[in-house]
């Protein structure tokens, strides 16, 4: 099938780049923000409803799960990523002890049965060892999967307690968005999370009111002449309302906790379609954030109620209904001077396997990653999800080990949450070994610094980032395998960093060399 471009001028613009662009060079970075030493966000999600990702099933002994999220990780600081979202309530339900709902049944196989562990501050702990952001992924409505039975939840589970608050939809349980108590419980959910747990975000995905099934209404109509009808003449607004006021709730209380935390959600890619609002992006999408899953994505940008918007553009460059392209610019100029980071979600999880034939074009992906930089607005990418990458289809995760995420990247600050920028470090020694140099970094204990980034000197006079490692525990942080050019000396610079990003000005360690770097 031939594929469609949209006919925008800037669309245009970027499609002529890829024709002139070698196949080989897509996944190699070209504007300034992506040079070596450059900043970009690269996240995966890690899904533990069904399993998806991990653990890799339920009721595994405590120390199997560890050593899986081990690898895991492992296997993500490989590639070059520097963030992690971990789904940490799937179901209304916890991966860390909780007054707002019982364990996990993808832990242990038995919802409400503890692990023996608090694997969420096991999993920060291991993320920030390798210096990743960790952002906590919760579902806020959600109740259950597969059925809509209260009786089947654990005994101690909130909706037993609260049944009002519940809502049947489908083959699927809720807690029902309209509910005034039921929005000031999900907050206190998340609000538990930030003030017990060193995270770094709060993540939500794009489920908000469920995807409409054809022909059967959300039954909420009493719980809206009960809470909405006189404000709102529309039902469809006053759901609308109800997302918004939760969205806004969420962040008000993260940023009264802990100002530093961030708070971003990835939504489904389309806000509205042009036909139904001259300002909607130039797609035909079959369903909306807005006209359907009650989502006004937009208002929370222009409102400044989330600090970043990952939209799930899961389309090709070109297809016809919801192309790419044409949504990466539209939720560019979404953001355009406004305090929110816009990252892309990536659909790792069609390579491959979709019946749109661009997904099993090698190059579709790493295209799509190329149209991501040449944006100045776009700043970064977060791929669905973990086992996807792993399955490597058409090679994409040695590709992003190779080519698009050969080297390391800061991920971007947000000035808008401010911290004290950390003073400049000091390079306490540099010292030359058969597998590398290894740098010692001397702690300054009033910086704020969270990590350092260690920089070398190019042929080309340029510095390209090394390597970035998390601050240790003591008076020293060691930065060991920086590897040595072949030529009389190399020289360093060492940065400081917050955990927001903000660097500091940098110190400098010329390093010279003995023949054979004796």
């Amino acid at each position: 099938m031939v594929k469609k471009i949209s006919i925008m001028f800037l669309t245009l613009a970027f499609m002529f780049v890829f024709l002139f662009i070698p196949s080989s060079s897509l996944a190699r970075p070209i504007t300034k923000r992506n040079l070596e030493g450059s900043k970009e966000m690269r996240a995966v999600w890690i899904a533990s409803v069904y399993n998806l990702d991990w653990p890799s099933k339920k009721g595994l002994p405590a120390k199997e799960q560890k050593q899986e999220f081990i690898q895991l990780l492992d296997e993500i600081k490989a590639m070059n990523m520097n963030a992690v979202i971990m789904q940490i309530k799937p179901t209304a339900d916890a991966f860390y002890p909780s007054e707002f709902g019982p364990w996990s049944e993808y832990l242990t196989g038995t919802q409400g049965n503890d692990p023996g562990y608090d694997p969420l501050q096991f999993m920060i702990e291991e993320a920030h060892k390798r210096n990743l952001e960790f952002h906590a992924w919760f579902n806020p409505y959600r109740i259950t999967m597969n059925h809509t039975d209260l009786s089947r939840l654990s005994a101690d589970h909130p909706a037993r307690k609260h049944p009002d608050w519940t809502i049947a939809y489908g083959n699927q349980l809720y807690y029902n968005p309209g509910i005034p108590d039921a929005q000031n419980f999900i907050v206190g959910g998340i609000e538990e999370v930030v003030k017990n747990y060193d995270i770094d975000a709060v993540h939500m995905d794009d489920y908000f009111y469920p995807n409409k099934i054809v022909g059967v209404p959300f039954p909420d109509q009493e719980t809206y002449e009960t809470y909405g009808k006189k404000a709102f003449t529309l039902i469809e607004d006053w759901r609308r309302h109800n997302v918004n006021q939760l969205v806004q709730q969420i962040n008000d209380t993260i940023k009264k906790e802990k100002p530093y935390v961030k708070f971003g959600i990835s939504p489904f890619g389309v806000w509205r379609n042009i036909k139904d609002d001259p300002t909607g992006s130039n797609t035909t999408a079959g369903m909306t954030n807005y006209d359907d899953l009650y989502a006004d994505t937009r208002e929370w940008i222009h409102k400044h109620n989330i600090d970043y918007v990952t939209p799930q553009i899961y389309w090709s460059i070109g297809f016809q209904a919801a192309s790419y392209d044409v949504l990466a610019k539209w939720w560019s100029n979404e953001v355009k001077g406004k305090p929110v980071h816009l990252y892309i979600g990536q659909a790792t999880y069609k390579i491959n396997q979709n019946s749109d034939p661009a997904w099993s074009d090698p190059e579709e992906y790493f295209r799509q990653i190329e149209l991501n930089r040449l944006s100045p607005l776009v700043q970064g990418s977060m791929h669905f999800s973990l086992k996807d990458i792993n399955r490597n289809p058409l090679k994409v995760k040695d590709r992003l080990i190779n080519e698009a995420y050969k080297k390391p990247a800061i991920i971007p600050e947000m000035p808008w949450l401010q911290e004290k920028v950390p003073k400049k470090p000091i390079i306490y020694s540099v010292k030359k070994r058969a597998d590398g140099s290894t740098l010692q970094i001397q702690h300054d204990r009033h910086s704020t610094a969270s990590y350092y980034a260690v920089y070398r000197l190019t042929n080309k006079g340029t510095y390209e980032l090394l390597q970035t490692v998390r601050k240790e525990k003591g008076s020293l942080t060691t930065v060991k395998g920086l590897l040595m050019n072949q030529k009389k000396s190399d020289t360093y610079k060492v940065t400081a960093l917050n955990r927001l990003h903000q660097e500091s000005k940098p110190s400098t360690k010329t390093v010279k060399y003995r023949k054979k770097h004796e």
